[in-house]
């Protein structure tokens, strides 16, 4: 006599992402629309940098219900998306942020030299040379540049303190977040930390390279944070505020 055994059903899997373009007062914007079993709401945000927009919502809803959230949020889209713009003026006579002062872009009219930041006449300058419609280009080169300098004597410095080694320290240009620890005790950073103040771009080395004593935020975390960067709460104020409008910067 054979016993009969109940199989488990299997567990459905959750519906892939939709993908589309919602087009916002004629920006073309791409919007990811994910279904939630817990979700008991529609939530829409902007992505780091005004890029793109993410959509949770309740499994199973109706597209019409999806569709009418949409154009009754426009205006709310319209007035946060005004905050990003990826046209930072990045040509002669334009403005950049360099270590939180801005600069009044030059184009030096050579192919040949570095880019640096000079005084002229008082006010804060960045001279460029190369092709002009390399400008962008070469501005970003600089940066990254400028923002290895300074996170790695940050971070050496903080990781002095608190006697813990750091293995290695890369620059990327990640939108997700500011920067990463290892438990290795490999550090990155996004380079676009160098267009904030020093007191900013001190804050994001003291907290990643807090990191290497505890991987994670809490309460230990946030005391060691502290310790290395007495500033901390005024530079995570910053990036807050600002953080985005750096990520928008189209360099390309």
């Amino acid at each position: 006599m054979f016993s009969l055994l109940k199989t488990r059903p299997k567990a459905r899997k959750p519906a892939p992402p939709e993908t589309r373009t919602l087009d916002v007062a004629g920006r073309l914007m791409p919007l990811t629309i994910k279904q939630h079993d817990r979700a008991t709401r529609i939530t829409l945000r902007i992505e780091p940098g005004g890029r793109a927009l993410k959509m949770t919502v309740p499994k199973g809803l109706a597209a019409r219900e999806v569709n009418a959230f949409l154009d009754r949020h426009q205006g709310w889209l319209l007035t946060k998306l005004a905050k990003f713009s990826t046209d930072a003026g990045l040509r002669d006579g334009g403005e950049i942020l360099f270590r939180g002062v801005s600069h009044r872009i030059q184009h030096s009219g050579s192919l040949r030299g570095l880019t640096e930041a000079v005084l002229i006449d008082g006010r804060p300058v960045l001279r460029v040379s190369g092709m002009p419609e390399h400008v962008g280009r070469r501005i970003a080169a600089f940066l990254k540049k400028e923002a290895r300098a300074d996170l790695a004597r940050l971070a050496t410095m903080h990781a002095g303190t608190i006697r813990a080694p750091i293995r290695s320290i890369a620059m990327k240009d990640t939108r997700s977040r500011w920067g990463s620890c290892s438990s290795e005790g490999n550090l990155s950073f996004s380079w676009r930390i160098v267009m904030a103040p020093p007191s900013v771009i001190d804050y994001l080395a003291a907290h990643e390279v807090a990191h290497l004593k505890e991987m994670n935020h809490g309460p230990h975390f946030w005391a060691l944070c502290r310790k290395l960067c007495p500033g901390m709460d005024e530079a995570k104020s910053w990036l807050k505020r600002h953080g985005s409008q750096l990520h928008a910067i189209d360099f390309d």
